[in-house]
């Protein structure tokens, strides 16, 4: 049988259990709905009650533009060493470890600026399932090694070369490139990482083709 987005939920449900917190990360290439994925399910398993799941996205550990002028690395932006992936890491640790009562704070990322903004984004006491999503949750080399260990499964969002690749110039349209400097970065940039991304398929506890999913519009 096909899967479909409530399978998905029940599975996100299974996770958490009544003590302690999950954390499910969702990865995936630039462009395939990771981030839309993730949006859906937060919002379908809280429902209208107290919110017990919250969303943390990988992208707020981007370097700064500042720094990644200073390490040569501005042209490479969104490729794995342009992240601060022992933070990301830490404070995966610090999620799942942290539920004593206290709000957590995590860093997000302004698309309009391209920029990390530090704690933008609360995580409530009463979050008993964390989902993050990014390209790089089950990359196997440097400080990202720390990153799988900390979750609890990852699910790999595929979707077609040519939709993802067509979504992802829109994307970069969206927030102020012309068509030519888009398709130039896509091709030049994000392709070079989503063929990384896409080599760490295999290691995704459930692959989701988000394209045949009826309830989710993953064109974000």
């Amino acid at each position: 049988m096909p899967l479909t987005f409530d399978d998905l939920l029940t599975r996100a449900r299974s996770l958490a259990g009544p003590e302690g917190r999950a954390i499910l990360g969702i990865a995936g290439p630039p462009g395939s709905g990771k981030t839309t994925l993730a949006e859906h399910l937060v919002r379908a398993l809280n429902g209208s009650g107290e919110p017990w799941v919250a969303h943390v996205p990988m992208d707020g550990f981007h370097l700064a533009d500042v720094e990644l002028d200073r390490l040569g690395l501005r042209d490479r932006k969104g490729a794995p060493e342009t992240f601060d992936a022992g933070g990301y890491a830490a404070l995966l640790r610090r999620l799942r470890e942290e539920t004593g009562g206290e709000v957590v704070y995590a860093p997000g990322f302004e698309r309009v600026l391209e920029q990390p903004i530090a704690g933008a984004i609360p995580v409530p006491p009463t979050a008993r399932l964390i989902v993050t999503e990014g390209n790089y949750l089950l990359l196997g080399t440097g400080a990202w090694t720390r990153v799988r260990p900390a979750l609890d499964e990852v699910w790999f969002c595929a979707l077609d070369e040519d939709e993802r690749l067509r979504r992802l110039v829109a994307r970069h349209e969206e927030f102020g490139k012309t068509h030519e400097e888009a398709s130039a970065w896509v091709l030049r940039s994000d392709q070079r990482n989503a063929e990384l991304v896409a080599a760490t398929r295999d290691r995704a506890d459930l692959v989701v083709p988000v394209a045949t999913l009826p309830r989710v519009d993953t064109r974000a």
